[in-house]
């Protein structure tokens, strides 16, 4: 347990930060302890709105199933002992008696030696009769009689009165949740009503002067507020009824008042962002004035998820989750569902676990438990689990992955070729039909576009052109996008190929500088002069691409031993550094041109580069495989990719 409380005052800026840290299940026990023991609200629910919740009592049938005997099958009711003697030489002749006993219907009619009455599968046994003979195993004989040539034993085909179900039997526990099968069950017993846990009502406040619900414009400085959609699936997810009340700005008042009005009306609240008492962050100020014992845990040893804050208020959860989304949803899931299903009585979630294997290594803080999401993909020797590496602020990274694997508190790395167990996000994962894993393009998408139609599923992990022909060679994906340049032979990605791989060319994408369209340092310039501009400017500040993309690589030639201001800012794709100039973040970089001129900005071309692709060849007739070289080649790619402003090969 650390203490770190810190102070930094001036002018109007004062923040303190996390008080105790806490142990993940110091905090949890904690969390626990204040709510439980606790009664369970019950209330009235029909079959048909009972699906998913928890039986507040026991259920014991008020009649016998099937309520009288009836047939399995579709013959004739008959005494079993008039067919003692039947055999293929010895057929056993009955008279039909005046009645066919239908689904429904009452039979009139007694079943006496020597006779045997026409019967449907469901219905009721006549009196008299012991036994059903199959209308396959008869012989008419004439229009009013049949013969039999086998034996019948007593009860066959028959299901007796409360053979399924009993009078007076428990049907289902306390604490069954319903599914279609238990719905099916009280059916047919005539339950048209049970007693169930009631769903907590849980509120849903999304908190930040930043947040913008979806469906309006966005504003700059803004950004959309995913969190209270994310959250309020995941609770009616979990058994709660959520309650979304909106976004609030960080007013201290009017964040209050919504708090109240929250509990008040509802048996639990969560809310997102204001957790890391940042100078805008008053939720947890809040929190000391609505009630008893208040906050019991802010500060978790957890990552993503370090500022999470547990509360109760006069026996009631107070939560507030870390702003970004995938914090959020990790602490979620991990410390507030348990507690949100047993208030909903229901079990405990049964997450589906795999082992895999991780390719790379994965550093991690000392004296933080680390959850670290992963996508699976085939490799030679089982699974392999790629660790996303979009932050704790990516919407994708939640969605797009299989499950998270988690680092020790004490572990400061796995190293690359562990083997580790991943938690699932969903009970079984699908293998994708189609591994594509290095440098990502807005034209992979489009040649994907067919298979994804085609019902193959394709997974596509972006690292970057070398850590693509990395997991090439070690047979982890199909395919590895790559635009790698060899200096010494000026020539594209073939230089970088090993045995084992082949080159399938792609498309060509014109790399160049890019500025805002009103920066009149770079007009009329070429590429060479543009980058000569700007660092005799001190004032020009450039964003970077990430070690290991071929980009990098064209930006390095062109500065030398340069390292202007703004070098070591090194985002992973092309959108950002067109996202960086775009909102004067920076002033020039370098990226291709549809992105630059999707973000309206000025490009001077500078080298037109191979996206191409490195085919791990011992996979090259696999179906999926092949349904992607046949889309790159096909009319409708090349229309797409050249619309799109590329140039296929």
């Amino acid at each position: 347990m650390t203490d770190t409380r810190i102070q930094k005052k001036g002018d109007s800026f004062e923040q303190d930060q996390f008080l105790t840290i806490l142990s993940r299940e110091d905090a949890l026990a904690r969390f626990e302890a204040a709510l439980f023991p606790r009664a369970i609200a019950s209330e009235g629910r029909s079959l048909a709105d009972a699906l998913g919740q928890a039986l507040a009592t026991d259920i014991v049938s008020l009649i016998d199933v099937p309520p009288f005997d009836r047939s399995n099958v579709d013959g004739f009711a008959l005494r079993s002992a008039d067919l003692a003697l039947a055999g293929e030489a010895t057929p056993i002749r009955f008279v039909l008696n005046d009645e066919i006993i239908a689904c429904g219907t009452a039979p009139v009619q007694i079943v006496s030696s020597g006779t045997a009455t026409s019967i449907a599968t469901g219905g009721p046994v006549p009196r008299g009769a012991d036994a059903i003979a199959m209308v396959e195993h008869t012989q008419p004989v004439g229009e009013r009689a049949i013969e039999i040539r086998r034996t019948a034993s007593p009860g066959q085909f028959v299901s007796y009165a409360g053979s399924d179900i009993a009078r007076g039997e428990t049907l289902l526990r306390a604490g069954t949740v319903i599914g279609s099968r238990e719905i099916g069950m009280l059916a047919a017993c005539g339950i048209a009503e049970v007693s169930v846990a009631r769903r907590p009502r849980v509120a849903v406040i999304s908190t930040g002067d930043e947040l913008v619900q979806p469906g309006l414009p966005l504003r700059p400085a803004a950004i959309y507020d995913t969190n209270g959609a994310i959250v309020t699936a995941a609770i009616r997810e979990n058994g709660g009824e959520p309650v979304f009340l909106g976004a609030i700005p960080d007013v201290e008042s009017e964040l209050e008042a919504t708090m109240r009005e929250a509990l008040d009306s509802c048996d639990m609240l969560v809310l997102s962002g204001g957790t890391s008492k940042g100078t805008g962050d008053v939720s947890h100020r809040i929190i000391a004035r609505l009630g008893e014992p208040g906050i019991v845990a802010h500060g978790i040893a957890l990552k993503p998820g370090k500022p999470l804050c547990l509360a109760v208020c006069d026996g009631k959860p107070v939560v507030i989750l870390p702003g970004f989304p995938t914090s959020a949803m990790f602490t979620f899931h991990d410390m507030i569902v348990p507690v949100l299903r047993r208030m909903a009585s229901l079990p405990s979630r049964a997450d589906a676990k795999v082992a895999a294997k991780v390719p790379v290594r994965i550093a991690s803080e000392i004296g933080r438990t680390e959850f670290v999401m992963v996508s699976l993909v085939e490799g030679a020797d089982g699974l392999i689990a790629y660790p996303s590496g979009k932050g704790s602020g990516a919407i994708t990274s939640f969605a797009q992955a299989d499950g998270f694997l988690r680092i020790n508190a004490l572990a400061n790395q796995i190293s690359a070729g562990t083997e580790t167990e991943v938690t699932l996000f969903t009970p079984h994962v699908r293998v994708p039909d189609l591994v594509i894993v290095g440098s990502h393009c807005t034209g992979l998408d489009l040649v994907t576009a067919p298979l994804a139609r085609a019902s193959l599923a394709v997974r596509s992990i972006s690292i970057g052109s070398l850590g693509g022909l990395a997991a090439a060679r070690r047979g982890e994906c199909d395919l590895a996008p790559i635009h790698l340049l060899d200096e010494a032979t000026e020539t594209y990605n073939a230089p970088f190929l090993v045995d084992g791989l082949e080159l399938i060319p792609g498309w060509r994408r014109m790399q160049g500088i890019v500025f805002r369209a009103d920066d009149t340092r770079f007009e009329g310039m070429n590429a060479q002069e543009a980058v000569r501009a700007a660092l005799a400017d001190p004032t020009c500040i450039m964003v970077n691409r990430n070690q290991g993309a071929g980009t990098r690589i064209l930006i390095d030639r062109l500065l030398g031993a340069a390292r202007p201001d703004g070098y070591w800012n090194q985002p992973r794709s092309h959108n950002a550094v067109a996202a960086a100039v775009a909102q004067k973040r920076a002033d020039w970089g370098m990226t291709i041109a549809p992105v630059a001129h999707a973000a309206r900005l000025g490009f001077i071309p500078l080298a037109e580069e191979h996206y191409d692709f490195a085919l791990v060849t011992a996979r090259k007739q696999r179906p999926a495989v092949q349904a992607f070289l046949a889309s790159l080649a096909s009319d409708e790619s090349r229309v797409a990719l050249t619309r799109a402003g590329f140039r296929p090969a």
